[in-house]
């Protein structure tokens, strides 16, 4: 099994800024893509941004240079900077991390970070 502990979500005012962390573990071999989404009050979850253990990255719309994702593949650990914070960026952040187990494949998910922006 593996576990992903996000942690770094809060309150901000808007304007501001946070960075997420997400700390995978267990017996991992290797861990393909990783990513964050968010689910907003009575809306569907969404991507915000992937990233592959290579380094590429892919960003939804409404990211617009706000925010940044970035892994460091030694620790198994994924980072979401967030610039410019908005009121509508409030949502449970998540993490998911697929790949590859020693006897099997993994597709698992966080249980999420709050954020909070204020305006």
């Amino acid at each position: 099994q593996v576990q992903l502990v996000e942690s770094g979500g809060g309150l901000v005012q808007a304007g501001g800024s946070l960075r997420l962390s997400c700390a995978a573990s267990g017996s991992i071999f290797s861990i393909h893509a990783m990513g964050w989404y968010r689910q907003a009050p009575e809306k569907q979850r969404e991507l915000v941004a992937t990233i592959t253990s290579g380094g590429s990255t892919n960003y939804a719309d409404f990211v617009k240079g706000r925010l940044t994702i970035s892994r460091d593949n030694a620790k198994n650990t994924m980072y979401l900077q967030m610039n410019s914070l908005k009121p509508e960026d409030t949502a449970v952040y998540y993490c998911n991390a697929q790949g590859r187990l020693y006897s099997s494949r993994f597709n698992d998910w966080g249980q999420g970070t709050q954020v909070a922006v204020s305006s």
